[in-house]
């Protein structure tokens, strides 16, 4: 069976198209949120997403929409407690975490297609829709060009909000406007990779850049560098092995990960003997 045959379903090519945007803007987002010290705010994001869609599907509109809705909305609430209690604005994250399951679980045993609401627990990429497509389309070109436009605003308020501050850098806006981002990235990458997992694709490729980036420029390039490759390699392993897309995706990062870090502990370990020597 030809590699190339993957490409012959209408599903196949949605589904990388799809995989490919959102491995572009999701390291984008990813290495902000690790430098801001915020990775767990993908796992109360994705949480809160599954209440959307939950009321979407109960609702009868997009599950997706729903979601949008829903990690917005999260994602303000996050912010809010964060500048009520700053001396514990990681608290802001559990709260909101626990609010979005909680909230999910009462509205989970009112819809009536229980399907079509697991599927975005582990995600379902090759059963996007078209409609699906161009707004995760939309939102990747809305997402990409905020970060391009704002780089320099979004890489001092992860280093130093204070400073940055000081620097005039209009800090309210920069970081709301990140919120924002960060809620629909969220969102659409809820219903690709999963729910469970969405925050995994959000810092394991930064991870495995930041073992080869020796500066921020190129740690957002290699981490997109790897956010990709771990799709494309994932979607044909899970369609040839009938693996699931998603966790395939992220297993597939994580022993990249691994690695890395083993070879680097072994160059360290022979640098030291060669120096002792």
């Amino acid at each position: 069976m030809s590699v190339i045959a993957i490409l012959e379903y209408d599903f196949m090519r949605r589904a990388f198209i799809v995989g490919i945007l959102l491995a572009v803007i999701i390291p984008c987002i990813g290495i902000i949120v690790v430098l801001k010290r915020l990775s767990m705010i993908g796992d109360a994001l994705s949480h809160t997403s599954l209440a959307g869609v939950a009321a979407g599907l109960i609702m009868g509109i997009n599950p997706i929409l729903g979601a949008v809705t829903a990690c917005i909305a999260a994602a303000l609430g996050i912010e809010f407690i964060r500048k009520k209690i700053p001396k514990f604005s990681e608290m802001s994250i559990a709260i909101v975490m626990s609010a979005g399951i909680g909230l999910a679980g009462v509205l989970s045993g009112h819809v009536k297609n229980a399907a079509n609401f697991n599927s975005f627990l582990f995600g379902s990429i090759v059963s996007i829709s078209d409609f699906e497509m161009i707004l995760v389309a939309g939102i990747s070109c809305i997402v990409m060009l905020a970060f391009i436009l704002l780089y320099k605003e979004l890489f001092y308020i992860a280093l130093d909000e204070r400073a940055a501050r000081l620097s005039g850098v209009p800090v309210g806006v920069i970081n709301f406007i990140f919120t924002i981002l960060t809620a629909v990235t969220v969102s659409v990458a809820a219903r690709t990779v999963g729910a469970l997992i969405v925050s995994s694709m959000m810092v394991v490729p930064v991870a495995c850049a930041m073992q080869v980036g020796k500066s921020y420029r190129q740690t957002v390039i290699y981490g997109i560098i790897f956010a990709v490759v771990f799709t494309v390699t994932g979607l044909f392993l899970s369609y040839y092995l009938k693996l699931k897309p998603g966790g395939t995706i992220v297993l597939l990062g994580v022993l990249c990960l691994v690695v890395m870090l083993l070879i680097k502990q072994i160059n360290s370990m022979l640098r030291r003997t060669v120096f002792k020597m």
